[in-house]
């Protein structure tokens, strides 16, 4: 696959998840309410990770994760599983003292297109169980919803997530490949890549490759699953839809309300997908057969997600309510 550096003066960093929605021809009354206990989850003051509404116009949450850089910090970042690797923002490479390198820059890909943005040198990552030393990391213009950056999947392959959206927890450890505890189930998932996650799913009538994306705002979706599902919905389901990447290019697309959702034994409902001619499925060599971006609007249902890489697979606790 193509998640990986390529070695050339600009290498390629993907930033699949980093993605932003707006919908421009939706009636503002369609949009889930707010209720008045998600107000003021915006800004993060305690070191804690937390699950966080960015807005208050479509209550998209973000696992935020406490992370030690050239052990000051804590620093924000967004957990994303669709990124190769990790990222901050220019206010954290002011804090840390580190000026942008000079002739040392990397080609961000994200979901919309590329662009060619400095980056810092750092000595170390830690968070949790999870190390990472002497690395180049790229600044980013935009950190989601007001992190300070972002965690990727660099060093992850031996380790085991755990992410309690009920109580706002997230623990990084390594994996003792353990089975499911009761009430979870299992999706199995293939890795590829740079620590892609791919699962299969059905929405609908229509089968397609499912990447697991913790830092995506919205769920995407090709052409060929938009083609494949819109024969069975009405032309009240679909809406002109923006997409805005991390590399701040804009592409347009169709808002879908899709039907339900079957990833394993989890069956999630009420959904919607942006789908269109995106980036970043033409750069995974992804348009010919039906395939989706899960952003955190799915993933953020459930009550529980355990992601297990020595496993290659997901534990799912539902929600009760």
């Amino acid at each position: 696959m193509v998640a990986r550096w390529l070695l050339r003066d600009a290498p390629a960093l993907v930033l699949a998840a980093a993605v932003f929605a707006t919908w421009a021809e939706e009636p503002e009354q369609a949009l889930p309410k707010v209720s008045p206990g998600n107000v003021g989850e915006i800004v993060v003051e305690a070191p804690e990770p937390r699950y966080v509404a960015p807005t208050l116009r479509d209550r998209i949450g973000r696992i935020w994760a406490p992370v030690l850089i050239n052990d000051q910090g804590p620093f924000r970042l967004v957990l994303d599983t669709g990124a190769t690797s990790s990222a901050v923002s220019a206010k954290v490479a002011a804090t840390l003292g580190l000026p942008p390198e000079a002739n040392s820059s990397v080609n961000l890909r994200g979901v919309t297109g590329t662009r060619v943005v400095p980056t810092i040198k750092v000595d170390s990552i830690v968070v949790g169980d999870l190390e990472l030393h002497s690395k180049r990391v790229p600044i980013i213009y935009d950190a989601l919803g007001g992190a300070d950056g972002i965690l990727g999947t660099e060093g992850l392959q031996d380790k085991r997530l755990f992410i309690d959206f009920r109580h706002d927890k997230i623990r990084i450890s390594r994996s003792h490949a353990d089975p499911p505890q009761p009430g979870f189930l299992t999706v199995p998932v293939q890795i590829v890549g740079g620590l892609l996650l791919v699962a299969d799913v059905k929405i609908g009538a229509v089968h397609a490759k499912a990447i697991i994306d913790t830092g995506g705002q919205g769920t995407l979706a090709n052409e060929a699953f938009r083609d494949a599902l819109v024969r069975h919905l009405k032309s009240a389901d679909i809406a002109a839809d923006e997409v805005t990447g991390a590399t701040m290019d804009v592409q347009r697309g169709d808002r879908v309300i899709t039907p339900p959702i079957e990833l394993g034994g989890v069956t999630i409902r009420g959904a919607h997908f942006t789908a269109g001619d995106l980036y970043i499925f033409q750069h995974w060599k992804m348009t010919k057969e039906p395939a989706v971006l899960i952003g955190m609007d799915v993933l953020g249902r459930l009550d529980t997600l355990i992601i297990d890489y020595k496993r290659r697979e997901l534990q799912v606790k539902l929600r009760d309510d």
